[in-house]
């Protein structure tokens, strides 16, 4: 299935070059950075979309002459060039699956261990591995907003937020609960341990939209900041917790050294969780929202990572499986993203 509407896209990016060109465009630096961002993208999508349609044509060209002339020595040369070719219209139609309003922004993505103690922590330390990996692999940039070490060993809770064009078209695929079957290191009877974490995702909005909260329905809270950070870490109550009352949503931000950056950091991934259930309760204002966030981030199991007594990782909504553990721990998840992105366009 191949969405790629061309004539949508050039009437769009008109429309935003028309914008760059308004008088004090650039009065507002931050929002002029995200619309020629957004125009950046939309060009490089439709000279992705020419180059791979020119690439077609000369290929066609060359495969014609090929016939006409009988040249048999070009064939292994042609069939690298079709293989490639099949390759970049692959990878091509991908993104065009990603065509969601937040799907091109940056991704903030939480993982946070289940019940089950320092086993469950760490596989939440396997899990913020295995992304770290994936967005190392993608030239992502990752950077850690909140770090919450387990009691004796691994994560009870980690937030990234994860840089790169498409991150979070990409990662909301991730969201839910996944599960480990295996032989604990940390029982000394070595029996078999089942353990969940959950992944939370929404994207980093570009600025905090202009929706009313009511001051009543937040508690904040300051503390001093724990774990891997800076020099400012554990010197000042920099970091920032808000909890939204009417949906038990929490946000934490310990990144920056000013508890005001933080602030203005949590309240965007705030923003972006309220505006998720928004969408999914079909509320017209935030005020109304009082769905149970704990339910809406726990759900059901979408994958089981099982490493005894067999090896294989499966994803329970596609169907995709992979006898190859390993390769998923070290990031190679793009099996189950592509065919997720996949099965949602159906």
């Amino acid at each position: 299935m191949f969405l790629f509407d061309l004539s949508k896209l050039t009437e769009e990016k008109e429309k935003l070059h028309k914008k760059m060109q308004e008088k004090g465009f650039w009065d507002d630096p931050e929002k002029a950075k995200n619309i020629s961002t957004k125009a950046n993208l939309i060009d490089t999508k439709i000279k992705k979309y020419k180059d791979i349609k020119n690439n077609i044509e000369d290929l066609e060209v060359l495969l014609q002459l090929t016939e006409e002339e009988n040249d048999s020595s070009q064939i292994k040369e042609l069939a690298n060039m079709v293989d490639s070719l099949e390759k970049e219209i692959e990878k091509f139609r991908l993104e065009t699956l990603l065509s969601g309003e937040y799907d091109s922004n940056n991704c903030i993505l939480s993982i946070h261990a289940g019940a089950g103690g320092t086993e469950a922590q760490d596989w939440t330390d396997m899990l913020l591995r295995m992304y770290t990996r994936w967005a190392e692999n993608k030239n992502y940039k990752v950077d850690i907003l909140d770090y919450l070490s387990g009691n004796e060993a691994g994560v009870k809770s980690v937030t990234l937020l994860i840089k790169g064009e498409n991150a979070y078209g990409y990662l909301k695929a991730e969201k839910g609960v996944h599960r480990l079957v295996r032989i604990s290191p940390f029982d000394s009877s070595n029996r078999r341990h089942t353990s969940f974490a959950s992944v939370d995702v929404v994207p980093e909005l570009d600025e905090i939209p202009d929706i009313e909260i009511d001051p009543s329905n937040l508690k904040i809270d300051t503390y001093r900041a724990s774990g891997a950070g800076g020099q400012h870490v554990n010197t000042t109550d920099s970091a920032v917790r808000i909890t939204h009352i009417p949906t038990g949503v929490v946000v934490t931000c310990q990144n920056e050294r000013s508890q005001i950056k933080n602030r203005e950091t949590a309240m965007k991934m705030l923003m972006a969780k309220l505006i998720e259930i928004k969408e999914e309760e079909q509320k017209e204002k935030i005020d109304d929202i009082q769905g149970d966030y704990g339910q809406i981030a726990w759900g059901s199991q979408i994958r089981s990572y099982v490493f005894h007594p067999y090896n294989m990782v499966k994803d329970h909504r596609t169907n995709v499986e992979t006898g190859n553990v390993q390769s998923v721990m070290d990031g190679n998840i793009d099996l189950f993203i592509n065919e997720y992105l996949v099965q949602k366009k159906k």
